[in-house]
């Protein structure tokens, strides 16, 4: 089995996204363990629209490439579409942050909410 920790993000319709992003999660990696859902300042972003975050970590027997693939269409299921980017609209960003022992998105990880979500998270699992 594979550890995942991804973060999931939104700055469009954020409560109706995030849902439907644990949702499809809870489908395809059940069960999945989740960090409280945070609201974050835009980073990079001229589109001053706050992201609601979540932490989230399940494990698999799929390996990095699948998940990657499934994670996609996630996205592309909740509406994201390549024009949005434009515009700065964020339907649902799904990042993979570990893989295993991983660190996969490094600058991503180092993140404040993503380290108060990873404390969070597991604290509530009883994890060190």
């Amino acid at each position: 089995m594979h550890k995942y920790i991804v973060c999931i993000g939104s700055n469009y319709n954020r409560t109706e996204n995030l849902t439907f992003a644990r949702q499809k999660l809870a489908e395809q990696f059940s069960p999945i363990y989740r960090a409280p859902e945070l609201e974050t300042e835009p980073l990079f972003f001229k589109n001053p629209a706050l992201f609601s975050n979540q932490v989230i970590m399940f494990f698999s027997d799929k390996d990095e490439e699948l998940v990657k693939r499934i994670l996609k269409d996630i996205e592309l299921a909740s509406g994201r579409l390549p024009e949005d980017k434009k515009e700065e609209k964020v339907c649902l960003d799904i990042d993979i942050l570990l893989y295993d022992d991983k660190i996969i998105k490094p600058e991503d990880w180092e993140r404040e909410y993503v380290q108060q979500s990873l404390s969070a998270l597991y604290s509530s699992l009883s994890i060190k």
